[in-house]
């Protein structure tokens, strides 16, 4: 025999309501309250209907988890951790890819918007003012945006890049150029003004982009950089930064021997690239953890939005040096 919600209050001795609200509004019970409840509803070994507590509390217990490209390897332990915070609080993700398309983004917004109680997008490619409006319709939480009254996690890219730049002003380059990513990218945003301020009076920057974050954009820029005369190059992202390495060895340029790559995120992949991939290491776990926690404590608030506090939380990243930099051409016999 099934065993139902009446077991559990008379195994834990308080009223069938109060195992209700355990479940469904556990910020409404003493904690001592609703540890009791469940620890009986361990025992019987209980579960409740998500299907009857979403009638009852109009909540689903469901996140939308939207990523810009869930190829990226940036992305899957982002969605692993998000996806752990979730279930320790009994919610589920549903993971969708936007493509790198904003206007895909904002469908996969507004038919999330019936199935969950709220949504985290992850490197938005939405404009701010979209998506201030569709936050009207369902609480929403960002990761590598900011925008006020909304819930965000960023990644401190100005100090990685600001980190980035000053190794490579160290090993003696002063012809660096910047391979951005999307136009529509908050990260891009910070790390081409960094760079740019990084380098003011003392290296020139060329700036190429915007560029669709992968690799085979990064084979498609490698003639540019060749033909530049830039010794160093940070791009947007490792997938980026790999691509423009193997363009750059298809053109006989040794990386870093004749051009130094910096890449950001220290995705698995720059750690297998050969050469090592230098990067700027993002904390992307903490990131999908932080974004779900961020997300439940802004609709545990008041009913009414305006009531609600949006917290905000920047992790701190820094740069990790492998085999891709190196001093310029000619800086050793200098």
């Amino acid at each position: 025999m099934a065993v139902t919600i009446k077991d559990v209050a008379k195994e834990a001795r308080v009223h069938m309501s109060t195992v209700s609200r355990a479940f469904s509004m556990p910020h409404r019970l003493r904690p001592e309250t609703r540890t009791r409840v469940l620890e009986a509803a361990r025992r019987l070994g209980y579960r409740p209907s998500r299907v009857a507590r979403a009638l009852t509390t109009g909540r689903t217990h469901n996140i939308g988890f939207i990523v810009a490209d869930i190829a990226n390897p940036f992305f899957p332990p982002m969605i692993k951790a998000a996806e752990h915070a979730a279930r320790a609080r009994d919610y589920h993700l549903f993971i969708a890819d936007a493509s790198e398309d904003p206007a895909i983004e904002t469908e996969l917004v507004d038919a999330l918007a019936k199935q969950v109680d709220g949504v985290v997008l992850c490197g938005p490619r939405i404009a701010n003012a979209k998506i201030e409006r569709l936050s009207e319709n369902i609480p929403i939480a960002l990761v590598n945006r900011k925008i006020s009254g909304i819930p965000s996690v960023t990644m401190d890219v100005v100090h990685g890049a600001e980190t980035a730049i000053a190794h490579l002003l160290e090993l003696g380059h002063r012809k660096l150029a910047y391979v951005s990513g999307p136009r529509q990218s908050w990260t891009n945003g910070q790390i081409s003004r960094t760079v740019t301020a990084a380098s003011e009076g003392r290296a020139s920057v060329t700036v190429l982009g915007p560029n669709t974050p992968n690799e085979n954009a990064g084979l498609a820029v490698a003639e540019q950089i060749a033909d530049s005369g830039v010794t160093a190059v940070l791009a947007y992202n490792d997938l980026l930064a790999i691509g423009l390495m193997e363009g750059l060895h298809n053109l006989g340029v040794d990386v870093p021997g004749d051009v130094s790559v910096i890449g950001v995120d220290d995705t698995v992949l720059a750690r297998l690239a050969r050469p090592r991939l230098t990067t700027i290491v993002v904390p992307t776990a903490d990131a999908g953890t932080a974004a779900v926690d961020l997300l439940l404590q802004y609709t545990a608030g008041d009913d009414e939005l305006a009531a609600r506090t949006a917290g905000q939380v920047s992790l701190p990243t820094q740069l990790v040096v492998r085999d891709s930099t190196a001093p310029p051409p000619g800086a050793a016999s200098a």
